[in-house]
């Protein structure tokens, strides 16, 4: 049966119109920040050779009939990411986009199967500048709202303070009493069987086919993510390597990357790298990657050729990206994403 209420009736359109004047506001203010700061606006292609290459993304595929009517898989986008660093390759020094990426298999009140990402990329810098803009970013979007405060299911965030920087590790620490990195050696490698019994340990759920990657995700789930962002924003910063498939390692510990994903009120906004360029080393990432998603789930994606062949001119640079109806949410105070959406997906499981 259909959704009793649907976005297109005036009752109903009438209590979302504010948050999604606010929307368009916030965008707007967004896009002055980066125009004050030089970035050209990209607005790259949905349809793609590659989705994106992480396990645990799920993509929408369609099929490009030929006018000899063959036909070729073609995938709708999870991220502009490959498309934004192929630009920066080809000389865009700082670009930045507002993209309607698609994920499938995500549905609930901070997940929608269509959202507006919105990426952006700075070459020749380190990522530290990234979260200098993240910062001002929480700042300009609560001041366009008319907000003092973000705030999301009774947690509230001061997005004028600055925010903390935590490593991993460090969260860990403070949250669990698990000694993370103890678990990864000197190459990346993960200690499966060492973190698993400091998940017992800490009274976290182990289940016998649990990989490093599950454990590690189940702690920051369960544990440490709803601790973020309280008060202040939270830049939780320097991955272990083996959860950073696309950023560099840190440069005093190998360890660990270049990698910081940026809280407020417990929700994820952001997530940001140190680029990695090294297209063989990105190779054998992707293909472990896809070795996970076949065994996981039974499916893999193509690699993006042209991507990997455009890392060998690519520079050094910094990348991130952020999940724009999130910010607008938070800024709001609106309680499911589909509140700042214009025309929402309708729903497939009729819930």
């Amino acid at each position: 049966m259909p959704d009793p209420s649907p976005f297109w009736t005036p009752d109903v359109h009438a209590d979302r119109r504010p948050f999604l004047m606010a929307r368009n506001r916030i965008q707007a203010a967004l896009r002055g920040f980066f125009e004050d700061r030089d970035f050209i606006e990209a607005d790259p292609a949905t349809l793609q050779v590659s989705p994106g290459n992480e396990a645990h993304l799920h993509a929408f595929r369609t099929e490009a009939m030929n006018a000899d009517g063959s036909t070729a898989a073609l995938y709708l986008h999870t991220s502009p990411e490959f498309a934004l660093k192929k630009l920066v390759c080809a000389g865009e020094a700082r670009l930045f986009s507002f993209a309607h990426v698609y994920r499938n298999r995500e549905r609930g009140p901070l997940h929608h199967p269509e959202f507006t990402m919105l990426e952006w990329y700075r070459a020749g810098e380190g990522y530290e500048a990234l979260m200098g803009d993240a910062a001002a970013m929480l700042a300009l979007a609560a001041e366009t709202a008319g907000a003092r405060h973000l705030t999301y299911r009774g947690r509230s965030t001061d997005p004028f303070l600055e925010p903390e920087r935590l490593a991993v590790a460090d969260a860990f620490d403070r949250f669990t009493g698990i000694d993370l990195l103890a678990t990864v050696r000197a190459d990346g490698a993960t200690d499966r069987d060492g973190l698993a019994a400091a998940m017992r340990r800490a009274g976290l759920r182990v289940a016998d086919d649990d990989t490093w990657s599950d454990l590690f995700s189940r702690a920051l789930v369960e544990r440490i993510e709803p601790q973020l962002g309280q008060a202040r924003a939270t830049i939780l910063d320097r991955y272990p390597i083996a959860e950073a498939a696309l950023a560099r390692p840190a440069a005093d510990d190998p360890r660990v990357a270049e990698r910081f994903e940026l809280y407020a009120c417990g929700v994820e906004l952001a997530n940001a790298f140190g680029e990695l360029t090294d297209a063989a080393e990105q190779r054998r990432r992707f293909e472990m990657e896809m070795a996970e998603k076949a065994r996981v789930y039974g499916e893999t994606y193509p690699l993006d050729e042209d991507f990997l062949s455009a890392l060998a001119i690519m520079p050094e640079a910094s990348g991130i990206a952020l999940g724009f109806d999130r910010l607008v949410m938070l800024a709001t105070g609106a309680p499911r994403i589909e509140q700042v959406i214009w025309a929402p997906v309708a729903r497939t499981d009729h819930r």
